[in-house]
């Protein structure tokens, strides 16, 4: 049983998703004839698509169903990612090589659906990398709740306050600091205004993450 874990949130930390996600959103409420500004959907970043369109459905009055929301949006997106010319955020690649040689456990806690967090990965070939892969739509809450942290730490066999987070938005920080766990802010611009003063530590690039003393 390894006794130390390290888990990535995906958008806006492994891959640079959040312009994708702010255009396709912005694009399927066009799409059904409601249009909302960038500014407005970045309360939502780090929140799971259920909870996102449902609330956006409730303030704006939107006819159509959560399902006929997301069935449209989330085409767009696996689309998009299968078309782009993309890599992963600079420094990704040799922090989880770095992780894999001092035999830390890798795992991955998320708030988008499973089939784009494996579109993702699996275009990055990074997806046998994880010990484990939790979407936020996978357990009884989504982000700022703990669950999709506790669910990732379970399956991977360490406990809480021996895994060290990732996150880019202020939700997935509140959600790791929840779970009783470490947090880093990675600041992304475009992540949009995210207020990550949770954090235990804020970074602007991965190669700022020393492993040395992280778990003491």
């Amino acid at each position: 049983m390894s006794k130390q874990a390290f888990i990535f949130d995906m958008d806006g930390v492994i891959i640079d998703s959040e312009p994708l996600h702010f255009a396709v959103d912005i694009e399927t409420m066009e799409y059904f004839g409601h249009p909302l500004t960038k500014e407005q959907f970045e309360k939502y970043v780090g929140m799971t698509n259920p909870e996102m369109w449902a609330d956006i459905k409730r303030e704006y009055g939107i006819g159509q169903t959560v399902d006929e929301l997301i069935d449209y949006q989330l085409t767009q997106k696996i689309q998009a990612i299968r078309n782009m010319e993309i890599e992963p955020m600079d420094g990704i690649r040799p922090f989880i090589a770095e992780l894999k040689r001092r035999g830390i456990s890798i795992g991955l806690a998320s708030s988008s659906p499973r089939v784009f967090i494996e579109a993702v990965l699996s275009r990055f070939e990074l997806l046998s990398e994880f010990g484990s892969i939790v979407s936020g739509e996978e357990v009884p809450q989504g982000k700022p709740a703990p669950d999709v942290y506790l669910e990732a730490a379970k399956q991977l066999r360490v406990s809480p306050e021996c895994c060290v987070v990732l996150e880019d938005a202020k939700h997935g920080v509140a959600a790791a600091k929840a779970a009783g766990m470490k947090c880093i802010g990675f600041t992304n611009p475009n992540s949009g205004e995210q207020d990550l003063s949770q954090a235990d530590l804020i970074i602007d690039h991965v190669g700022e993450i020393r492993l040395d003393g992280l778990y003491r």
